[in-house]
């Protein structure tokens, strides 16, 4: 188990438990059991009972969904101080996705009775867990949208920025995207393809605006990366998928 006081920082940091105060908080991080999870191992795979609720305090999990198709569909990363598994709050469900370390990981975890029981006694809580669903099912919107309207192009941009703020480093270069991240993962969180993400990377390398290696992504010009197509005919003409 971490020390206690860290534990109650990085859930201060987590909108589940949101307007508690730290002896509160110090009574959930005491309710709670530390994980370690070493890549390429999985926290828990997609139709298993969703019994364990996880908060990320060191490393970086990915969420997958696997299609009926058998195709596996990136769906997010959570970074330190991020929740995930947020069904096991709900009654006998099973998880939706697949959570799987993409490096070494240590994380709080909580059994669902805990959770429950924690609800109960908190009603705070009970608000952070609608408010979390809404916030969800808000984002779930914004992204169906962004896929079903936006040109290829700015739905790449997009997720690079996205992934930058969520998991960026400031270098003289500009600001790297701190996980291992393939034209692959970009292409299934995107709705394209490997080839098209590809065209689009060399694209913006060729006018200096990112810098990508494999699975290493940087981005020099953040402010340009919306406003300037990629210097390629047929991506900036027409819609790719």
């Amino acid at each position: 188990m971490p020390e206690l006081s860290e534990a109650v920082r990085i859930l201060e940091q987590v909108s589940l438990f949101h307007g508690l105060d730290r002896t509160a908080l110090g009574a959930v991080a005491k309710a709670a059991r530390s994980v370690e999870v070493r890549h390429p191992a999985f926290f828990f795979r997609q139709g298993t009972k969703a019994d364990t609720i996880y908060v990320v305090l060191r490393g970086r999990v990915k969420l997958t969904q696997a299609t009926p198709e058998g195709q596996h569909v990136l769906l997010r990363f959570i970074s330190p101080g991020e929740l995930f598994g947020p069904t096991a709050t709900l009654q006998d469900r099973l998880y939706p996705v697949s959570a799987q370390a993409i490096r070494w990981c240590r994380a709080l975890a909580w059994g669902g009775h805990t959770i429950t029981r924690l609800i109960e006694e908190s009603p705070r809580i009970a608000i952070n867990v609608i408010e979390d669903l809404s916030a969800h099912i808000e984002e779930l919107r914004r992204r169906y949208l962004e896929l079903a309207t936006e040109r290829v192009e700015r739905r790449v941009a997009l997720a690079l920025l996205r992934l930058a703020e969520q998991a960026g480093w400031s270098t003289e270069q500009g600001v790297l995207i701190d996980m291992p991240l393939s034209r692959q993962d970009l292409a299934q969180m995107t709705g394209t393809t490997l080839y098209t993400v590809s065209r689009l990377l060399r694209g913006w390398q060729r006018q200096g605006l990112v810098s990508a290696g494999r699975q290493r992504v940087e981005i020099v010009q953040p402010e340009r990366l919306l406003s300037t197509p990629p210097d390629s005919p047929r991506l900036g003409t027409a819609k790719s998928r």
